[in-house]
């Protein structure tokens, strides 16, 4: 259901959360219905492959996994933790996802379409990023381009409407800067630059990101619904652009966005005993 970039800050989390428990003040689901909610969707198993942004902590950092042996392995069992993401993330949703939203996204999921959707995003999640996905979802691009196919399109329609109010660029540079920091503030590692500073190196950069993600989730979503026909695709689009799906979406990236920076920050502290100071 929710294609991640691999790589906010809370109160920028927090106030997505906001709008939406200010926008629909009723009850929220009880916890029984989110679990449920949580498979038929597939958000369970794309909480659970959080863990695979893991390897991306110590290049941030000027290192790389190696460097810390067997060692890294155990704390990103440790840190990332399928249950304590899950219970994260049904601590939030239940004060914050209403009923209506809730029967509103799990009717679709759990729908034929639905459901054959679900089973091809939670393997992809759940896939490594060896390169032979990607090359293969560029691969598929470069086709499609080549016969000017309307599928494209459709592709670009579905991560728009997955990617409410675009917030990936801003989510994974806010991720960045909320490791960095708690790094810093560990002793990990010596910021050469003050915060309002890294936020302005950041900004700058922000067109350039925004254009690789946008090409990474179009060769992700042509690999991962290769076996779809235009038309169920297109159905997909539709459904995603709904209202209240662009509502469900936004408080579950807000969700699992908030879950990656919180392990991370947990990372930056856990790492501060295995590995000497580092400028950066």
């Amino acid at each position: 259901m929710f294609r991640q970039n691999r790589l906010i800050i809370a109160p920028f989390v927090m106030a997505f959360i906001a709008l939406i428990a200010f926008a629909h003040p009723v009850r929220a689901a009880d916890r029984g219905a989110l679990e449920r909610f949580l498979e038929v969707t597939g958000f369970d198993v794309a909480l659970d492959s959080i863990r695979l942004s893991a390897d991306s902590a110590p290049e941030m950092l000027g290192l790389q996994t190696e460097d810390f042996g067997s060692e890294w392995s155990r704390l990103v069992g440790d840190v990332f933790d399928t249950q304590l993401m899950h219970d994260m993330a049904m601590d939030i949703l239940a004060e914050t996802l209403s009923d209506d939203l809730l029967d509103h996204a799990a009717s679709f999921y759990a729908s034929d379409l639905g459901r054959r959707l679900v089973d091809v995003e939670n393997k992809a999640h759940m896939t490594e990023d060896d390169g032979v996905k990607a090359e293969s979802g560029v691969a598929i691009i470069a086709g499609l381009e080549q016969i000017d196919s309307p599928r494209l399109e459709t592709l670009r329609r579905l991560n728009v409407a997955s990617d409410v109010e675009e917030i990936s660029v801003r989510a994974i540079q806010e991720v960045q800067i909320r490791f960095l920091l708690a790094a810093a503030g560990a002793g990990v590692i010596e910021l050469q630059m003050e915060e309002p500073d890294l936020r302005e190196m950041m900004r700058a950069q922000a067109a350039d990101l925004g254009a690789q993600i946008a090409a990474n989730a179009l060769a992700n979503a042509a690999y991962t619904y290769q076996s779809f026909s235009d038309d169920a695709l297109a159905a997909y689009a539709v459904a995603l652009e709904q209202p209240k799906m662009q509502q469900v979406y936004t408080l579950m990236n807000a969700v699992q966005y908030e879950i990656m920076a919180n392990r991370f920050e947990a990372v930056a502290a856990r790492l501060a005993a295995m590995q000497p100071s580092q400028d950066i």
